[in-house]
């Protein structure tokens, strides 16, 4: 396992998913989808990283200091959602920024899998897939 991975998990160490399920394994799962999609090492990276600053289980200035490319870095900024911010300018910074598109893309497949989705309750799954469904719009996916 990459440090980047083993970094990521130890990050979101006893963090859990919406269905209960150790928060690492939606990392692995990006992951593979980028690498599936014929993601970059940066893009991998970005990865693992992608929610740890907007979770607050990484902090924006470790993000600077740390030892990453700056495309990596730029990436998980640019999934890093603010809170209250507009979708549409959520969806606008990934798409102006180099390769987060492609990241995104394998977030969303994973979030919005029908097997995850399954085991939520009637409310939770309906408000998700709308929400995915109207991202996936936005970014043109």
């Amino acid at each position: 396992m990459s440090e980047v991975a083993a970094l990521a998990r130890a990050a979101h160490a006893g963090q859990t998913d919406k269905a209960g399920r150790p928060y690492a394994e939606h990392l692995r799962a990006v992951a593979e989808g980028v690498e599936a999609r014929g993601g970059d090492a940066d893009q991998i990276a970005a990865a693992w990283l992608h929610d740890a600053v907007e979770d607050d289980v990484l902090s924006e200035r470790w993000l600077r200091d740390a030892p990453l490319s700056r495309r990596t870095k730029d990436i998980v900024l640019a999934l890093t959602k603010l809170a209250g911010e507009p979708q549409e300018a959520y969806a606008a910074r990934i798409l102006a920024t180099d390769g987060a598109r492609l990241v995104k893309e394998a977030d969303l497949a994973h979030n919005a899998d029908p097997a995850r989705l399954a085991v939520l309750d009637p409310t939770t799954r309906a408000r998700l897939t709308v929400k995915y469904t109207a991202m996936r719009a936005l970014l043109g996916l």
